[in-house]
């Protein structure tokens, strides 16, 4: 296990969450990894993914299984659409069931899932973007947010603080924010267009998390660019956990659109039990 890692594995075919755990015994949250599936070849073998070319019936399954490894009833489920944007949607009861049986039920147009209430489990779907949580502890709201280079330069992690703050009323010194498991600066080679849009984002003077790779490229650091947006609104430097874990690189652990571009996904999860 390395070092501070905030994503703790143990027999379970997923990743826990382990600060937000001691913050709140009720949550269920963490990472699913790839292995303890049934599907096969490229997918193998926890594909959570009903967007890739797997088996619908055997994704369906896996979730199943993940289903009662988290004592989470699968029709409790929410996934969103993940367009890659910075959009986000506060979801209820009413919306249980969305996005687990098949795609075109998910929640459209975002990316970003929160919700107040208890026995709702927002899920989200990963091959190296980064899986970002949220979470008060004065008022029990939860959230999740997919960031790829493109949600993360639209701030979809401070855009989340924002409608917290603003529209829930929830204390900014009340937000803690984990980063989970996702490519790693060494393994994510980035061209001249993204990196001008993540200088737009960041203050004038800031440390940069990128650097030049020596082949015309450069080598971003996408976990440590989502910090730096979240301390820049305000969230307490001790309210942020970050994963060590690269999806790249952890191939028995989990899947990379990087690495192999025919692959499965992981998924990030979190609820709150009665």
């Amino acid at each position: 296990m390395l070092k501070n890692e905030a994503f703790v594995l143990d027999s379970h075919p997923f990743l826990t969450l382990e600060p937000l755990k001691v913050l709140d015994d009720r949550l269920i949250v963490g990472f699913s990894t790839r292995s303890k599936g049934y599907s096969i070849e490229a997918y193998d073998s926890l594909n959570l993914g009903l967007h890739v070319q797997d088996e619908d019936s055997t994704v369906i399954e896996n979730r199943k299984k993940l289903a009662d490894e988290l004592q989470f009833p699968l029709n409790r489920w929410v996934f969103s659409e993940q367009i890659h944007g910075s959009n986000i949607k506060k979801v209820s009861q009413k919306d249980c069931g969305s996005g687990t049986l098949q795609i075109k039920s998910a929640i459209e147009g975002c990316d970003g899932l929160f919700t107040k209430e208890n026995n709702i489990l927002l899920a989200s779907l990963y091959a190296d973007c980064v899986p970002l949580y949220f979470y008060s502890t004065t008022n029990t709201i939860i959230g999740l947010a997919h960031a790829g280079w493109k949600g993360t330069v639209a701030k979809i992690g401070p855009e989340m603080v924002r409608k917290w703050t603003d529209e829930e009323e929830i204390p900014l010194n009340s937000i803690y924010v984990a980063i989970g498991p996702a490519i790693s600066k060494e393994c994510y080679e980035v061209d001249d267009f993204v990196i001008s849009k993540v200088i737009e984002v960041l203050p004038e003077g800031s440390l940069m998390p990128f650097k030049k790779n020596g082949r015309g490229k450069y080598l971003l650091d996408l976990k440590e660019l989502n910090v730096q947006l979240l301390l820049n609104i305000g969230i307490k430097p001790d309210h942020i956990f970050k994963s060590n874990f690269c999806t790249y690189t952890e191939k028995d652990l989990f899947y990379s659109y990087r690495r192999k571009q025919q692959t499965g996904r992981m998924m990030s999860f979190i609820g709150r039990m009665d």
